[in-house]
């Protein structure tokens, strides 16, 4: 990505690293495992140790496991590095509250209300709302249908309305799932 300010000098500060991989399991389960990893490009005291450049200040993981209809059958938390070691990793089995959700229905809400503030970890819980995307970009095409479908299909692709690009009333649609395309007055109007 090019600098927002090419001519001014930067230094690296910090680092968030988030990673999603989703794997299909043989029972007809997937797993998905994400990780979130900070690190500072310098030496930091940090609860009074200095924890040195490079070395992550935090990197934490979720496992989950979900079926085909996005439902959580099961988690696991943990945490690896951690600013204040013998604290930061005592948040029990909170993650398990995850379980029953389902990542199509009201998912960063819940994750909110179950493990916001001092109910979990800020990081794992910011980790959290990456997963429905994720989710999804993984399985769009196989287990999610995202096609055009036949003239008989009742339902829109799953993508509609999910995002500006794909609004149904855009140009986008217009293009690529005319079916659904929604007219608004004004692309009426220039259409005529």
């Amino acid at each position: 990505m090019p600098p927002v300010h090419p001519s001014v000098t930067r230094r690296p500060l910090h680092r968030r690293a988030l990673d999603v991989q989703v794997f299909a399991r043989d029972d007809g389960l997937f797993d998905v495992e994400a990780s979130l990893t900070d690190t500072k490009s310098h030496d930091v005291p940090l609860a009074g140790v200095v924890r040195k450049a490079g070395d992550p200040i935090h990197e934490m993981r979720l496992q989950l496991t979900v079926d085909a209809g996005l439902s959580i059958v099961s988690v696991a938390s943990q945490t690896l590095w951690m600013p204040y070691v013998g604290a930061c990793g005592e948040h029990g089995d909170a993650y398990q509250r995850l379980v029953g959700l389902n990542l199509l229905k009201g998912f960063r809400q819940a994750v909110a209300e179950r493990l916001g503030g001092t109910h979990g970890c800020t990081h794992l819980t910011e980790l959290c709302q990456v997963l429905p995307t994720a989710v999804i970009q993984a399985l769009a095409g196989s287990i999610i249908d995202t096609r055009e479908g036949d003239a008989a299909a009742p339902t829109a692709p799953f993508q509609l309305d999910r995002c500006h690009a794909l609004r149904r009333d855009g140009a986008t649609v217009a293009q690529f799932y005319p079916r659904w395309h929604l007219a608004t007055p004004e692309s009426a109007t220039t259409a005529s």
